[in-house]
């Protein structure tokens, strides 16, 4: 790409990017995933559908036509990045779920320069490639990389060009519906302790819809969605020694009512399956909860950031009203 703005336009061969690699071991996938088997509703965490293939799977689900969200939420971005830019200012530009970066390239050819970028993601390799391409792009951009689960309390490494500075938090995409409402307020709390005072958070929330647009987004007709849901088996017979047979599971994703799609891989016949020498049992039909995506209204959203102790300063939306931005700051910082 170009640079534009403030950014070198010279290129860097090898781009310097920092790699924190605090990515939660083996036991805890191992842990959870069984546990999560053995529910009387089955489910496995969201969070471990990034893989690099899930991540790249899940990239292509972004380029859907079915798929709202990305073209939506990238439309919102470039019509009010220039404002979106004067708000994080000099600071500290600091993305929960990088995956390919395209977002945050909105962003960034936006800004006069911007000293200092900080991905947090759970694929480790994913996040590290995204980065590089980005120092690649943004010659003088510091790219910090930290593999970790941004779901869980976290703290940023002692590094000195994050001391003292004013920062941004970005959490696009919607991911934050994956979670409870109950457990997005916690996650925000988490946000806050995260960024310290005088900090701001620009998160992406998908609006409440007709099921006519959501039940296709996240059941597409190429396939995609359902790739992506059924790779977890793929990892989980890779990483944890387990005998999922692919064939005898599909996916299916539909609208619940009460403001949520969720999706989840079926099992097409009565099987046992074995974990790690613990066998798992199977009824015909049974469902395996991969995902809930929660949908709010403006207001919604708002309340609960407002529990967390944020506060709304501003709010971006399309012209159908699909998607929304919303740029908080803490009550600490007043600003």
């Amino acid at each position: 790409m170009t640079a534009t703005l403030g950014w070198t336009s010279k290129t860097v061969s090898e781009p310097t990017v920092k790699l924190y690699d605090l990515h939660p071991p083996l036991d805890d996938f191992r842990s959870e995933a069984i546990a999560g088997l053995q529910k009387p509703e089955k489910f496995v965490s969201a969070k471990f559908l990034y893989d690099k293939r899930g991540s790249e799977l899940f990239d292509a689900i972004c380029n859907l036509e079915e798929y709202y969200v990305t073209r939506t939420e990238m439309s919102i971005l470039q019509t009010n990045a220039v404002e979106i830019a004067a708000k994080i200012g000099d600071g500290v530009l600091v993305e929960f779920g990088s995956g390919s970066s395209q977002k945050v390239r909105i962003i960034l050819d936006a800004m006069e320069k911007l000293p200092t970028y900080v991905a947090l993601d759970i694929s480790v390799q994913h996040l590290y490639e995204s980065c590089v391409k980005l120092a690649e792009a943004y010659v003088g951009l510091e790219a910090i990389a930290i593999c970790t689960d941004y779901t869980q309390p976290i703290k940023l490494p002692e590094i000195s060009s994050l001391k003292n500075k004013h920062k941004v938090a970005f959490f696009p995409g919607s991911s934050v519906g994956n979670l409870e409402p109950e457990e997005v307020i916690q996650f925000l709390k988490n946000t806050a302790n995260l960024l310290e005072p005088n900090s701001s958070l620009l998160i992406g929330v998908d609006l409440k819809k007709n099921k006519s647009i959501l039940e296709p987004a996240y059941d597409d007709s190429h396939g995609i969605s359902a790739a992506f849901a059924l790779n977890l088996l793929t990892r989980i017979n890779r990483e944890l020694g387990a005998n999922f047979n692919l064939d005898n599971f599909g996916y299916k994703a539909f609208y619940n009512a009460i403001g949520r799609i969720e999706m989840y891989i079926v099992s097409l016949k009565e099987q046992v399956v074995n974990i790690d020498g613990i066998e798992i049992h199977f009824q015909a039909g049974e469902l395996l909860r991969t995902e809930y995506s929660y949908k709010y209204t403006i207001t919604e959203f708002q309340e609960l950031a407002a529990q967390a102790g944020f506060q709304p300063q501003q709010v971006w939306t399309d012209p159908q009203n699909l998607f929304s931005l919303h740029y908080l700051t803490n009550s600490v910082s007043g600003t």
